[in-house]
């Protein structure tokens, strides 16, 4: 599934700034990405950032020539440390050096990229960094003094990242990724719908296991639930994803459990649903199990006779959920090979929630897109054919929507 759509960040400028250490090279991709995503990216380099990364290479990237002066004729009034920030919507520092860190804990200004962030308008223009340096120097009490520091004048850290870092070591301290960034910064601008709100979700499958190599599952992907709590999280809710077995990234922000049966997941799932405002089932929980597993894998034994097995039931979660006495609100997913409306009604009754979001599952299992259909006491709403990421931020604006109608008391964390 795409990180971000050509759209996510359409109309947003932002200045991005490059202070010295080789995480430079990052910030080529992280140009494209902002891009790509629909923002115009005004790039801004200290001299220490030159000797990792060319301005051409930035003013090929960002279709913008580069500004590394605060003497910088090109502007009118000869003044661009000004003027950069008067029409932006953010500036990101990225990479963020523990030495240009300091340099804005002190309120330094002595070149140019210090000296618009210091000139910036702060009620207009946020500031975003992210960190990039050796372990020892993210680890220091001067550098966490000057973390703290930058918090507290409103400033919004992303990272940073754990892992190889290029002098050899490993550990806090590398910039993130800028696919990470990107979905940060996308974050950073989407409207707080569901702030104060604690979201519960399960996605993809269960593995029902026969004996220790096979085992009973289905083509759930976990792409719809897994776009469903990045939405949330965007929203600015507190996310909390219950994972069958899939292999998709954990979207940023969220907490996640993995598990793989669907007992695992029942038992995952009601020690936390009262803890949560809302509890969105996603996940496509296999309704039957072996009644018992073979301890060892099961084998031909030349009679050309299959082996059977006895089934039993699962537990249904979000049955068990919306008995709870003070259960969430309820959102229910049904996943149908045909009659659609009608499976996905009779499932609003039968568990008795809110609302019930309803797909066709051969249609979608493993893809990127998909077509929703709400279904509620009232009536019927069709989600047009869109990628699950652009449904699920329309599906957690709805739920949004009918938490503030109905004056639900949000669940703080």
């Amino acid at each position: 599934m795409s990180t971000a759509s050509s759209t996510d960040l359409q109309g947003k400028r932002i200045v991005l700034g490059l202070t010295g250490g080789i995480a430079c090279y990052k910030a080529a991709e992280l140009t494209r990405a902002l891009v790509k995503a629909g923002a115009s990216v005004q790039v801004v380099m200290t001299e220490a950032a030159e000797q990792f990364i060319t301005p051409v290479t930035m003013q090929a990237l960002s279709t913008r020539p580069v500004f590394t002066s605060q003497w910088d004729a090109r502007e009118a009034n000869n003044m661009a440390h000004i003027n950069l920030t008067r029409e932006a919507d953010a500036v990101l520092i990225a990479p963020a050096s523990a030495d240009f860190i300091a340099r804005l804990v002190q309120g330094r200004a002595d070149d140019l990229l210090s000296l618009l962030c210091l000139a910036r308008p702060i009620a207009n223009c946020p500031l975003l960094v992210a960190p990039a340096m050796n372990r020892e120097m993210w680890a220091h009490p001067a550098t966490q003094r000057n973390i703290a520091q930058l918090r507290a004048d409103g400033a919004t850290v992303l990272g940073p990242g754990n892992g190889d870092q290029a002098c050899g070591e490993i550990g806090d301290g590398r910039m993130l990724e800028p696919l990470e960034l990107l979905e940060d910064v996308v974050s950073f601008f989407a409207p707080k719908r569901l702030r104060g709100q604690r979201l519960l979700i399960t996605a993809g499958p269960t593995f029902e296991p026969i004996d220790p190599v096979r085992g009973i599952t289905n083509r759930s992907s976990g792409k719809m639930g897994f776009a469903i709590a990045r939405a949330a999280h965007e929203a600015g809710a507190e996310v909390t994803l219950v994972a069958g077995p899939v292999h998709l990234p954990t979207p940023r922000g969220v907490r996640r459990i993995d598990v793989q049966t669907a007992q695992q997941m029942f038992d995952a799932v009601l020690p936390l649903a009262a803890q949560h405002g809302v509890f969105v089932a996603t996940a496509a929980v296999a309704d039957w199990r072996p009644a018992s597993l073979s301890d060892h894998k099961i084998k031909k034994n030349g009679s050309k006779v299959a082996p059977t097995f006895e089934l039993t039931e699962n537990a249904d979660i979000l049955a068990a959920v919306a008995k709870l006495p003070d259960r969430p609100f309820c959102v229910g997913f049904a996943a149908e090979s045909h009659d659609l409306s009608k499976h996905a009604r009779e499932k609003l009754q039968r568990k008795n929630v809110p609302l019930i979001v309803g797909n066709l599952g051969p249609a979608t299992f493993g893809r990127d897109d998909n077509a929703l259909l709400l279904v509620d006491a009232q009536g019927e709403r069709q989600l047009p054919h869109a990628d699950k990421l652009t449904l699920a931020r329309t599906l957690v604006d709805e739920i949004a929507a009918r938490l503030s109608s109905s004056n639900s008391t949000p669940r703080t964390a």
